[in-house]
């Protein structure tokens, strides 16, 4: 058991039964009461978010999850087919647990699936990713000055703002957490 100061974004716990991921949280101190610390919570299995508050120092239930590499195969249109890079079983995931990191790994990369059990229950991806631009307007010498920005589409189908300066075919690092564009990756 743990308590609520050990609450951090992507903590998985089980609440009344219901395995749950906190999105994000917020310390609150009330004028004559104690702190509380109110969260944004995502069901696991139904995506469904709900907000929680807790009191300060409140137990909560933290899941412990077993983080296996598994390599990203193909979508075959109703689930993301993984496989266990040691064992070769292929597993699918539903589109609610992969979507938002659907947008930053490519085909064949490999990740860390968390598992409860048996159960594939979310994945973990890096902090920051390279991929290639490519759909874009075209560059203008010139324009890397002003604080502009145009769409790109990046090779995992993700759209993205983008400096005016990036071209087609530039390889750019983007930050999966906020899904912001980093910088230009030189080769």
């Amino acid at each position: 058991m743990a308590s609520t100061t050990d609450i951090r974004n992507g903590l998985i716990i089980n609440l009344n039964g219901e395995l749950l991921k906190i999105i994000e949280f917020q310390h609150v101190k009330v004028a004559r009461g104690g702190a509380k610390i109110r969260t944004k919570l995502r069901n696991i299995r139904t995506g469904q978010v709900v907000d929680n508050t807790f009191r300060s120092g409140e137990k909560i239930d933290t899941v412990r999850l077993e983080a296996i590499e598994m390599q990203y195969l193909y979508h075959d249109g109703n689930n993301y087919i993984f496989m266990n890079n040691e064992t070769y079983d292929q597993i699918p995931m539903s589109d609610a647990l992969f979507e938002e990191a659907a947008h930053f790994v490519k085909e064949n990369e490999t990740v860390k699936v968390l598992f409860y059990g048996s159960e594939a229950v979310d994945i973990e991806i890096p902090p920051h990713v390279n991929l290639k631009v490519v759909d874009t307007d075209p560059g203008i010498k010139g324009d890397t000055v002003t604080g502009a920005s145009k769409s790109a589409v990046l090779e995992t189908g993700y759209t993205i703002q983008v400096p005016l300066f990036i071209n087609v075919g530039d390889k750019i690092r983007v930050d999966t957490r906020s899904g912001r564009y980093c910088e230009r990756i030189k080769e």
